[in-house]
């Protein structure tokens, strides 16, 4: 029975502590039964929710937006560019701190003092009050030190403009998502015509069949046939339309508002579809050693681990530096039966240090040789950009052209394809072809108007890719005032 009476208090003592635990900010609350759902109860929000927030903006529903206005909303709503934008403002920063090293340091230091006491004097004590007041001005100034701070100022300049590049870049890798989103979203809606053509011709077809059975010139199995193509037809025409919703919410993401935002673009048959590029594949990759942001970003990083490089080397030399410490001094004094005093005085120090550092069990070595290894290895890199570089870009001009080439064969397919249904409808109604050879002849055409949509896309989207890869969507040495 104790037993008993200690595990049933023990268990109503937990019972207690749950229910208060439970009431003071349990997250998840579990649920009475399986079958009911776990309920999740927000009792704060997270700190610096606040800070995520970006700025909402809206766009115009009614009307037809292009490319190039799309692509300037983005880069003003991206939160890419904006955070590519601020890192440019933080090294912007951090070049104006090393600099700063190149100017005296001024301090000031303000006191107020005093002090109470009972001094003996004679065969009595008398009270003493002494008032100080101090002023100190602390002047330090590095008059040489080898170099470190041009190595140091030479690093930051460096990073300051490689996060401009940084910022750049985000930029293109913007318009290249805006672009790829804008195409995908124009290829959706081309498909998205072209099954409505394709259901249009098989309604038609299956009403002539329909026709041709009631008047005895048709099967059964012929219009069964012809339903299916017309089912077909409209199973195509629905998986258009969600292809064409999820482009559009990938058009709407990479601009920065919701994907739920309707957004409506130009027709990929109102846009002209190049038939060459113009340029030789050699001209893009030499353009695209001078454009690309990202292999300019790594040689302003060759620049900065040369920075490093010189301020290492100065730590093997010695430092210099001068400081000064005047202190303006008040003193004021009272105490019992004497007149009050009152004295000011100037006192401080110069002084003139040289630093040298004899021995630091090879530290200083070992950053030099750090610092030497670090352009080495930035020198390497850039060599590897180069590399990827070039070969992206041939990628790119090799897939151009071969969509140029698919293009060219898709436009003569739904040529052929459109004569070849027009001559099998035709002659089905005359009795000489049997609905085998219409249903064939209209799917062969649904799949040319398929194909010429996307050889259309492909070469609008080969071209921005090998934009993309030689850096034409942005210069590097173009200025921007902000995200």
């Amino acid at each position: 029975m104790p037993a008993c009476k200690c595990l049933s208090a023990r268990f109503t003592v937990l019972l207690l502590l749950f229910a208060a635990h439970r009431q003071t900010g349990l997250a998840q609350i579990a649920p009475m039964s399986p079958e009911h759902p776990w309920r999740y109860s927000v009792t704060q929000e997270p700190r610096g929710g606040g800070l995520v927030s970006q700025p909402k903006f809206s766009l115009d529903s009614e009307k037809t937006w292009s490319l190039a206005e799309l692509i300037d909303l983005a880069e003003a709503h991206n939160p890419e560019t904006r955070a590519a934008w601020e890192l440019a403002r933080t090294q912007a920063a951090a070049l104006g701190v090393a600099r700063s090293e190149l100017f005296p340091v001024l301090a000031v230091i303000a006191s107020s003092q005093t002090v109470r006491r009972e001094a003996f004097f004679g065969s009595q004590f008398t009270t003493q009050t002494i008032q100080a007041l101090d002023a100190t001005f602390a002047l330090s100034y590095t008059v040489f030190d080898f170099g470190g701070r041009a190595g140091r100022i030479d690093a930051a300049r460096a990073q300051a403009l490689g996060s401009n590049f940084t910022f750049n870049d985000a930029h293109r890798r913007v318009i290249f998502s805006v672009e790829q989103a804008y195409y995908r979203l124009l290829n959706a809606q081309g498909q998205r015509d072209a099954a409505r053509s394709s259901l249009a011709n098989s309604e038609a077809v299956q009403q002539a069949a329909e026709e041709r059975l009631k008047q005895g010139l048709a099967t059964l199995p012929d219009v069964l046939e012809a339903r299916s193509a017309t089912a077909q037809a409209r199973f195509d025409l629905q998986v258009t339309l969600g292809s064409e919703r999820v482009a559009g919410g990938d058009l709407a993401t990479a601009i920065g508002v919701s994907p739920t935002t309707a957004i409506h673009v130009e027709a990929i048959s109102t846009l002209p579809i190049p038939e060459s590029i113009g340029q030789t594949v050699e001209d893009a990759i030499e353009r695209g050693f001078r454009q690309r942001p990202d292999l300019m970003e790594n040689l302003t990083g060759i620049q900065a681990a040369a920075g490093k490089v010189k301020d290492a080397r100065s730590r093997f030399y010695p430092t210099l530096t001068f400081s000064a410490t005047p202190t303006p001094q008040s003193l004021f004094g009272f105490q019992g039966a004497f007149p009050a005093g009152h004295t000011s005085n100037v006192a401080g120090q110069l002084n003139l240090t040289l630093s040298w550092t004899v021995f630091d069990g090879g530290a200083s070595k070992n950053n030099f040789e750090e610092a030497k290894a670090g352009v080495r290895a930035t020198q390497a890199k850039a060599q590897v950009i180069r590399n990827r570089i070039a070969n992206e870009i041939w990628a790119a001009y090799a897939d151009f052209e071969t969509a140029i080439g698919q293009r060219q064969a898709a436009t003569a397919l739904l040529e052929a394809a459109g004569q070849s249904y027009s001559a099998a409808v035709e002659s089905y109604n005359y009795g000489v072809r049997n609905l085998l050879d219409v249903t064939n002849a209209q799917r062969i055409l649904a799949q040319a108007r398929l194909a010429d949509v996307i050889a259309r896309t492909q070469v609008l989207t080969t071209l921005s890719d090998l934009a993309y890869a030689a850096g034409d969507s942005v210069e590097p040495g173009a200025r921007r005032s902000g995200p």
